[in-house]
């Protein structure tokens, strides 16, 4: 243990400045697994320090290292378990409980003696020891305790022989004086005990050479003790001295308290008035306001632009007293109280005429305006009496009125309006109310008018109007929306026969639909929509700025859990405090939802009359809404205008859904005669129509994909009726049927290069080659039909096992009777056939598609396959015969080119 104790001093605690007093050999409770040391050590320098730290091998064994320390001053309670029955385990309590086991009862006991010795020397805080023996736990000796400073500012150097059983290093300088002795003395390593005795007796020589030396000094120690003497004399007189003086001093001192206390008072009563000046300065500066404000908020003009101005720094002035933030104390001065009130009452009465104000200025500004809407009122009465000599005089243009006059005079209030919101929001809801009212009125004569000429010019004016149910004095559709719907259009001029028309759309035929009509009606839509976007965005933006509602991009959904909807009238508000980003926002959609609530059925009105007009105008009216609502999004998703536009999309988007439904049920509806040929198919040919009239109008748009999806739907429905139709055809051949209309299919798609038809256009090929080749076979049948039951039956020997060459012997299958066959083929009756053959398939296919080239080209190329196949079994089965057709592939281009020249 000697040596392990040195090793560690050595090697852990000396580079630290650190002395190891005692040590233990440990492990864990319950576990004996791995061996540790707690080492009880204090540190070389002052203040001095007591730790306990924890020793082990590294994972090698090969050296030891420090694990953990733990101040001694940390140390709550020693547990030595039992102190009767000896026992290694211990406990020590530091932040938590440490459970050891002793590798042998002395060292424990030796360590826990230590650490009690190291308690009542160094730390003042004294450890619990429990469960200890008593013979552990002795009284340093008082030569020790008097001999050694309390606290931790003792010398480490002294006294610790007397304590702890310590080990102490020899510095360097001990080192060499040992070496150069060990060197004088020849016996010092061989013979140790007669080096000892010789250090003894040299030790003996020195110790009475220092008795000797002080047993001379004697003299010089009584003169030294004389000289004390005299000194404590001076000392005594300089003490009475001093006595003196500080008995004179006393009274000096009492007179200087004095005038100490009185200056502390001057202070204190200087301080005081300073602070009360300030206070007063404070109160007199920040809620002293200014007569000229007083003027202008009692008798300021409202009505100037000056006065206006002087009115709103006067009430910005006032809210700022009556803002100010007054210290405690200050609400208990009657000149504070009084001024408060004075300011409350300017508040009121300013707000009571601000108000008063504002509503005449609304009420002037309504009337003025609506005296500009009785001329157009007035010739939208008399143009539902007369519409063609009206619209004709007047040129109604399809405008909405102006309103930035009336908002640019409002607009000089807002401050005052901000100012209102924030002192009185009462008056400032009312406000808001009146405003909401005076508006949504006006507009609603405005939207109206303006709507009742879109429709006007629409219809085409004049009978047409009336045609549509247009009731002029009304200024509206005649009947309710539902009504609407139910409208029948009358065309005027010559209808398709085919009643499953894809141009048949609200039972108009397509000569009365030309594409100036359409596109009359895309511009008027879009003018619709081009003037109500900037009159709501206009309208919006000084509500914003007038009511000093901020707009803000908020979370499409977001609740506004303090809000409650427009209903009645009755605005909704935020218990009277500041208003949240997301409840201003919901103020103003309440707002613009109240004012404009007429435009969104007013447009759904139009929707539905374009609709019944024309079915094809959906297409457009999507595009068109899209657009704008793309447009709205843009600026703010959330806001009026953007979710009334949204709205309405809605109601085009199903239109529009509808009005493919439509062709697809016509096209399920339609029926053939029986009597004519089939040829192209109304709705294959109406199906180009739609595609290029949507291509152009879908062009660049945002609603694309709408678009996409509706041609898939349609053009399935295009193939599944086109399959239909040639099943239930009587006088044209099936295959004819599919093949000229799945080629007229083809065309179209390869012209307008629809890339989300790619599959389709690929598929109506394929069917038209398919198709095509099975009408050639069909008709072409068997020209040869006699020599093809022979070449069927040699075909039946070979396939039997009868080898080629040895047809020729079979009875029914021999030259001669090849040769009977051929005969009766002469090339007359094989042109003669063709030419039937010709006239046959002249009769089947329609001019429209100029398929009979085509055809006709097929079955020349069929017809010579089928004679190199004839040619090729006689060369195999007849070889050296002789034999050969009555004529050649020549004769037969011949043949074919004179037949289709000849008609």
């Amino acid at each position: 243990m000697t040596a392990i104790k040195h090793a560690l001093q050595r090697d852990i605690f000396t580079p630290n400045d650190e002395r190891l007093l005692s040590i233990v050999n440990v492990c864990k409770a319950g576990k004996k697994k791995r061996n540790c040391f707690l080492c009880a050590t204090v540190t070389t320098e002052r203040p001095v320090q007591v730790n306990v730290v924890k020793v082990k091998k590294s994972d090698k064994g090969d050296f030891y290292k420090r694990q953990t320390a733990w101040l001694l001053r940390d140390l709550a309670v020693v547990d030595a378990k039992d102190a009767i029955k000896e026992s290694p385990e211990f406990d020590l309590h530091f932040d938590k409980i440490y459970k050891w086991v002793a590798s042998s009862i002395a060292e424990k006991n030796i360590f826990i003696s230590c650490i009690w010795k190291l308690n009542q020397r160094y730390i003042r805080k004294k450890i619990d020891f429990i469960n200890v023996s008593a013979q552990l736990l002795e009284e340093l000796p008082k030569v020790a305790e008097e001999s050694v400073p309390s606290g931790e500012n003792q010398n480490v150097a002294g006294g610790d022989e007397e304590v702890v059983d310590e080990y102490q290093e020899l510095n360097a300088r001990e080192e060499q004086d040992i070496e150069i002795m060990m060197e004088g003395c020849e016996y010092a390593i061989s013979n140790a005990e007669a080096f000892a005795d010789k250090l003894s007796r040299e030790l003996q020589v020195l110790d009475g050479a220092n008795i000797q030396s002080i047993m001379a000094s004697e003299k010089q120690v009584n003169i030294l003790m004389q000289l004390l003497d005299e000194a404590l004399k001076e000392v005594d007189q300089i003490e009475v001295k001093l006595s003196s003086y500080e008995e004179m001093l006393q009274s000096v001192k009492e007179q200087m308290d004095q005038i100490s206390e009185s200056n502390h008072l001057i202070h204190l009563s200087n301080t005081n008035n300073v602070k009360l000046l300030s206070e007063i300065e404070f109160l007199v500066n920040h809620m002293d306001l200014a007569k000229g404000h007083i003027k202008a908020l009692q008798e300021g003009d409202l009505s100037s632009s000056r006065g206006i101005e002087a009115c709103t720094n006067a009430a910005d002035a006032l809210l700022q007293c009556m803002n100010v933030a007054l210290q405690p104390g200050h609400e208990m001065l009657h000149a504070v109280t009084q001024q408060q009130q004075r300011f409350t009452d300017l508040r009121e009465q300013f707000a009571r005429r601000l108000a008063s104000h504002l509503n005449n200025v609304f009420v002037q500004q309504f009337i003025e305006l609506e005296k500009g809407l009785s001329n157009r009122s007035y010739y939208l009465s008399v143009s539902g009496h007369d519409q063609s000599s009206t619209l004709a005089q007047h040129s109604i243009e399809l405008t909405l009125p102006n309103h930035h006059p009336f908002h640019r005079d409002l607009l000089r209030y807002a401050k005052l309006m901000e100012w209102l919101k924030n002192t009185d929001y009462g008056k400032y809801e009312g406000l808001t109310k009146n405003y909401m009212d005076y508006l949504s009125r006006l507009y609603d004569r405005e939207i109206k008018d303006f709507f009742e000429v879109a429709k006007i010019k629409m219809t085409g004016a004049t009978k047409e109007g009336k045609k549509f149910g247009l009731h002029g004095s009304s200024g509206k559709l005649t009947g309710s929306t539902s009504s609407l719907n139910k409208l029948t259009v009358q065309s005027s001029g010559n209808r398709r026969s085919q009643s499953s028309s894809l141009l048949d759309m609200g039972n108009m035929s397509a000569s009365d639909l030309d594409v100036a009509d359409r596109s009359k009606f895309d511009k008027i839509f879009e003018q619709v929509l081009s003037q109500l976007e900037p009159l709501c965005l206009a309208e919006q933006d000084f509500i914003s700025k007038f009511f000093k509602l901020q707009q803000h991009l908020s979370i499409p959904g977001t609740p506004v859990s303090d809000a409650e909807e427009v209903d009645g009238g009755t605005l909704s508000r935020v218990h009277s405090g500041p208003q949240s980003i997301s409840s201003e926002n919901h103020m103003i959609r309440q707002m613009m939802t109240k004012i404009f609530r007429c435009v969104e059925p007013e447009l759904n009105n139009l929707i539905a009359l374009g609709d019944k007009i024309d079915s094809f105008n959906s297409l457009y009216m999507l595009v068109k809404m899209s657009h704008h609502v793309w447009t709205a999004q843009n600026v703010d998703p959330t806001s009026f205008l953007s979710t009334t536009l949204g709205n309405v999309l809605v109601t085009v988007k199903r239109n529009f859904d509808k009005c493919i439904s439509n062709q697809i049920k016509q096209m399920e509806d339609v029926k053939i005669s029986k009597k004519s040929k089939v040829g192209i198919l109304p709705f294959v040919a109406e199906f180009e129509e739609f595609a290029a009239l949507a291509e152009s109008i879908f062009k660049n748009a945002e609603r694309r994909g709408d678009l996409d999806k509706a041609y898939l739907k349609l053009i399935r429905g295009v193939f599944t009726n086109v399959e239909k139709v040639a099943n239930e055809s009587q006088k044209t051949p099936r295959d004819v049927v599919m093949m000229e209309n799945f080629h007229h299919i083809f065309a179209t798609l390869s012209r307008l290069k629809i890339s989300c038809l790619d599959t389709e256009k690929k598929e109506a090929k394929q069917k038209y080659t398919d198709h095509l080749q099975s009408y050639v076979i069909y008709s072409l049948g068997q020209p040869l039909e006699k020599l093809n039951h022979f070449f069927e039956g040699v075909e039946a020997r070979v396939a039997q096992g009868v080898r080629e060459e040895e047809v020729s012997y079979q009875l029914a299958f021999n030259k001669q009777e090849l040769r009977k066959v051929i005969k009766e083929y002469p090339g007359k009756e094989v042109k003669k056939g063709l030419d039937n053959l010709y006239r046959k398939v002249d009769k089947h296919l329609c001019e429209e598609e100029n398929l009979l080239q085509v055809v006709w080209h097929s079955m020349q190329d069929e017809f010579i396959r089928q004679y190199k196949h004839f040619e090729g079994l006689i060369a195999r089965c007849y070889p050296g015969s002789g034999i050969t057709m009555e004529f050649t592939i020549q004769d037969i281009l011949d043949y074919f080119s004179s037949i289709a020249q000849s008609h």
